[in-house]
């Protein structure tokens, strides 16, 4: 009997230093990563006049960039002017000298500040030299 209960304090103690043991050694959580979900923006393009209903619309995310057929060169241009649209930097292009009217409009945030937008451009060419990347929406003819 004596064998018998120095055996089950020595299992105990076993399973004691056993369970010590891997609380001790389990891997430590990873901290979680930096997700920024904060920089994104509805994009529109309205061909026409207000009353045309020719309009385009896409969700541009930039963390990871998604949503809009040039997402990456969006995304880049819009981090460079740290999301301020009307400070894009305008291309060198020639466009024609036909009035055909689009607007552009954004709303969102970028880097946690709410972003507004909305810009009338001549042509669809006037606004792609002015916009870059980030009005190229999917099957909108410039």
């Amino acid at each position: 009997m004596k064998n018998c209960t120095a055996s089950k304090a020595v299992r105990g103690t076993l399973l004691a230093a056993a369970a010590l043991l891997v609380a001790t050694t389990a891997p430590a959580q990873a901290a979680p990563e930096d997700v920024r979900t904060d920089n994104w923006l509805y994009l529109t393009v309205t061909k026409g006049d207000a009353r045309s209903s020719g309009t385009r619309g896409t969700l541009l995310l930039c963390d990871p960039p998604q949503g809009h057929g040039k997402a990456a060169e969006a995304c880049a241009e819009l981090e460079a002017v740290t999301g301020d649209l009307a400070a894009l930097p305008a291309k060198h292009t020639y466009c024609p000298m036909h009035y055909a009217p689009v607007t552009a409009r954004a709303q969102g945030q970028w880097n946690g500040r709410p972003v507004e937008y909305a810009q009338t451009f001549s042509n669809g060419c006037v606004m792609a030299g002015r916009t870059g990347s980030v009005f190229a929406l999917d099957g909108l003819a410039t």
